[in-house]
């Protein structure tokens, strides 16, 4: 028998395992309406990505589901794809160009865009690569992309129906535009930052009378713009103004005041500058009173012919050049520092324009509605339960949703003009001629539609939609689990359940699972700017994908997010040399010749058997329930503990003896055949987790023990991804014998405890004393006597209740157990003394504080009764331990 290498190393086997898992189609799916499916969908990187913590903390979670649901026997499917990422994507290929001397428009729009499908098929495949180093388990020959033939088909019949349902219109309305994309952006796209300010004060001269007004704004530049002066028709201080007219310093024209409900009295001076081209808030204003709308920006917001002496001056040189004007004509009365709450690009940081725009909107409200159902009547569940506040706030406050940009890769918005009648037509297939005029001359709309329109519909136009395919028709759609992040709630998840109402008449997932963000470990969000990213290929480089992916999911707790640093992946090195260590060391001992024949005799069976198989099955339980309820953390550490403390640190230490040469037969091959039935299922657990050192191991014992359970035979030329999920009731449970190896295990423990507080050596031989409370556990210790010297390095052993610490010993305190150790030769006693007295102390002090509480009448009153009950309980075990331990300093002197 071939031993295992003395060290695990991930980077010579990861590769190999991976190409055995898809050359043998493991990933591979076939839903059909019978069969028990389970689906997820990607959310799809973009393509211009490199996988980040985010990536790898996300598909993690969705592989561990997946590989966990495959594993119980379900028919998988795990739908991969990309993102075509209209605004990045397009932004990537215009600074190649610009390395050139070159834009987008000295290609052309035809050129251009085909440049950018050649750049997609060079590096558009590279976080796809990535996710194969994680370990992800897709069916890759599923791969979509959202610009895929079918996928555009379902982008145009989708817009096509809301058009045709006036669910879907073109309009001039404010919009949130980047002069540096040169593209619209919908409300969801735009963040907020808070940063330091300027509040300008301006007068504006009153119209045939002496006096002006004074207008407060944190953007001076917009006042080119101003077609009106507004204030609150209950500010006692502008009543007599209302119906009076202004002028506009520069630009010499005359604006009214008007009275409107919306101004706040309290902001700045109670009087607002009014520009409906250039401000939300200002438009709807605008709208009331029928203001004029004037543009007096460019799309680069460069100030435009409107804006008079500045016309051509950029947005924030104008801003300067105004404020120095004012200030020279004595119309600036004041400046203020504010604290402004800037609006930004998602994608390039740069400060958003509000601008009036002619485009492409969706009415929201009645869309909205089924989707809040879904949620309300639990058909679509969120875990945690808490972001579903997110969800219900954003449907149920929604606006319309601007769905056209200004670029040129992307979805074409599928609408033309007839250039000689002026129909507008919408068609799924693009037109030939006007179905009006028969003219031929059509002019497509030059817009893309935004890129989270196609994603909204990724669940099921991934799966063929519009067609009637075989996957629609199985159990595939709805699919089962989301798997995302709190901040894409209403860009993506709330969209996506909109339009899976709308036009599947179900909801596209039945679970959402909210996992937290991956900060530094100092609480900020990872970014190129900061400088402050981790490569996770890099980690998978130095520690491997079984240890990062274990480190992140043992760190994520419940939707919380994440400090980390690339330090803390050596908890997931070392539980796999833990793993490899435990196995190899193991598998050493293991019988030349294992008879597996028959089923084990329970009678034959150690205390320790019993203990370790009750553990099992009950870890089984406890993890497939986590599991069930999408607490990826707790489960997995469940299996860490029993791993590494149950079956590592108690199970294989009580077995070392039973497992040598020397050792009786029969004894010899029951250990054996509980420790490898144990391993087993054990890795099956671990398995989603950590799956390239499980399939390493399994194979091993696939070659030399197939037939490793408790009686059960495996075939050697399975892979553990298609092992059967082991089940709780897979192994009997013995309560008897858990109460009897704990007490083994407090036994065990306060030996090694005092070996460890006074730095005795576990080779040096001590005699224990143990008073164990109670005649119940002074049995159980005596009939595990052998068990207990050879864990604990006893040579002599005395149990009884109410023993007397011997002159000169040292003392251990656990609960329901003392153990005194003669250590006059061993240690000093002054320090124990030292010690003990140190403790006592500390009692004292936890004593003092339950009786404080207890003593308090409003405590005992409005607590709980068990919460009351628990705290007199706990009085009771302080005040015991307390007397043990003056007893035994009283013994010392």
């Amino acid at each position: 028998m071939k031993t295992l290498d003395p060290q695990y190393d991930p980077s010579g086997s990861e590769k190999a395992i991976y190409e055995k898992w898809v050359s043998e189609g493991y990933f591979g799916s076939s839903p059909e309406p019978e069969k028990d499916g389970y689906c997820i969908v990607i959310p799809p990187p973009n393509v211009t990505g490199a996988l980040h913590m985010g990536h790898a903390l996300n598909n993690s979670i969705q592989d561990i589901l997946i590989r966990w649901r495959r594993m119980q026997g379900r028919e998988t499917l795990w739908l991969p794809g990309t993102d075509h990422a209209g605004i990045a994507t397009q932004n990537v290929v215009e600074k190649q160009l610009a390395t050139e001397g070159k834009s987008r428009h000295d290609l052309g729009r035809e050129k251009f865009v085909r440049k950018v499908w050649e750049w997609r098929e060079q590096y558009g495949d590279r976080i796809i690569d990535q996710l194969k180093r994680l370990g992800c388990s897709c069916d890759w020959s599923r791969q979509r992309f959202t610009l895929d033939e079918g996928l555009s088909k379902a982008v145009r019949t989708v817009f096509v129906a809301l058009y045709n349902e006036g669910k879907l219109y073109r309009g001039h309305y404010i919009i949130n535009w980047c002069p540096k994309c040169l593209t619209a952006l919908s409300d969801d796209e735009v963040e907020h930052k808070s940063q330091p300010g300027k509040l300008w004060h301006m007068r504006y001269p009153i119209v045939g009378e002496e006096g002006y007004v004074v207008v407060a704004t944190t953007r001076p530049e917009t006042m080119l713009g101003d077609t009106g002066v507004a204030v609150n028709p209950k500010d006692p201080r502008y009543k007599s103004f209302v119906g009076k007219s202004v002028r506009l310093p520069f630009v010499d024209r005359d604006i009214p005041i008007v009275a409107d409900e919306a101004v706040d009295m309290e902001f700045g001076t109670g009087c607002v500058k009014i520009t409906p081209a250039h401000d939300h808030n200002d438009y709807q204003i605008g709208k009331r009173h029928d203001l004029e709308e004037l543009n007096v920006m460019t799309d680069e917001a460069v100030i435009n012919s409107n804006g008079g002496p500045f016309e051509g001056m950029d947005r924030m040189e104008c801003r300067k050049e105004l404020v120095k004007r004012l200030e020279d004509m004595d119309l600036l009365e004041k400046t203020e520092d504010y604290e402004l709450n800037l609006s930004v690009c998602y994608r390039c940081d740069t400060a958003i324009e509000p601008r009036l725009s002619e485009q492409w909107f969706v009415r929201m409200r009645e869309l909205a509605q089924p989707a809040i159902e879904a949620a309300k009547s639990g058909r679509v569940k969120f875990h945690p339960q808490r972001w579903s506040k997110v969800y219900y706030d954003w449907l149920e406050n929604v606006r319309d949703w601007c769905i056209s940009r200004q670029l040129w890769w992307g979805h074409p918005i599928p609408v033309w003009y007839c250039q000689d009648c002026g129909r507008t037509i919408v068609a799924v297939e693009t037109p030939t001629e006007c179905p009006d005029c028969a003219n031929e001359n059509l002019e497509p709309d030059p817009d893309v539609l935004d890129t989270w329109f196609s994603s909204a519909l990724w669940p099921f136009s991934t799966l063929g939609w519009p067609e009637e395919t075989e996957d629609l028709n199985a159990t595939t759609y709805p699919t089962d689990t989301l798997v995302t992040a709190r901040d894409i709630i209403y860009f993506w998840v709330a969209r996506m359940v909109m339009m899976g109402e709308k036009f599947m008449g179900k909801e596209p997932f039945s679970h959402v699972l909210i996992h937290g963000t991956i900060l530094d470990e100092i609480g900020r969000r990872m970014s190129k700017s900061l400088g402050n990213g981790i490569d996770p290929i890099e980690m998978i480089d130095i520690y491997g994908a079984d240890a990062v992916r274990f480190s992140l999911i043992n760190l994520t707790i419940e939707g919380q997010d994440v400090k980390l640093s690339p330090k803390k992946f050596e908890m997931g090195r070392n539980f796999t040399n833990k793993i490899w260590n435990a196995t190899r060391f193991a598998l050493m001992k293991m019988p030349a010749e294992l008879d597996t024949s028959g089923p084990l005799d329970m009678d034959e069976l150690t205390v320790y058997d019993r203990w370790i198989l009750t553990r099992l099955s009950e870890t089984i339980e406890t993890v497939t329930a986590e599991q069930e309820d999408f607490r990826l953390n707790p489960a997995v550490s469940e299996i860490y503990s029993f791993f590494w403390n149950d079956l590592c640190d108690w199970y294989l230490e009580s077995i070392k003896q039973d497992l040598s040469d020397d050792a009786p037969a029969s004894r010899r091959q029951n250990a054996a055949r509980v420790f490898l039935a144990v391993l087993d299922s054990a890795l099956r657990l671990l398995h989603p987790y950590m799956p390239y050192i499980t399939e390493e191991l399994w194979q091993y014992l696939n070659r030399y023990f197939p037939a490793r359970t408790l009686g059960e035979a495996r075939n050697p030329s399975e892979s553990i991804m298609i092992a059967r999920w082991p089940e709780a009731t897979d192994f009997p449970r013995f309560g008897e014998d858990v109460e009897r190896m704990e007490m083994v295990k407090k036994a065990v423990s306060a030996v090694r405890n005092l070996r460890g507080t006074r730095d005795i050596k576990q080779r040096k031989e001590l005699s224990a004393l143990f008073d164990p409370s109670s005649e119940a556990n002074a049995s159980v210790l005596k009939s595990q006597l052998p068990l207990i010297s050879r864990l604990g390095n006893l040579k002599s052993i005395d149990v009884k209740v109410g023993i007397s610490a011997p002159d000169h010993s040292a003392t251990e305190l656990v609960p329901h157990l003392t153990l005194y150790v003669p250590l006059g030769e061993v240690v000093d006693l002054e320090q124990e003394r030292a010690r003990l007295q140190k403790k006592l102390d500390e009692q004292t002090r936890y004593i003092m504080g339950v009786e404080m509480k207890l003593s308090n009448k409003q405590f005992v009153n409005k607590a709980p009764q068990q919460v009351v009950e628990r705290e007199r309980e706990r009085l009771a075990r302080l005040r015991e331990l307390e007397g043990k331990i003056r007893m035994t300093l009283l013994q010392m002197v």
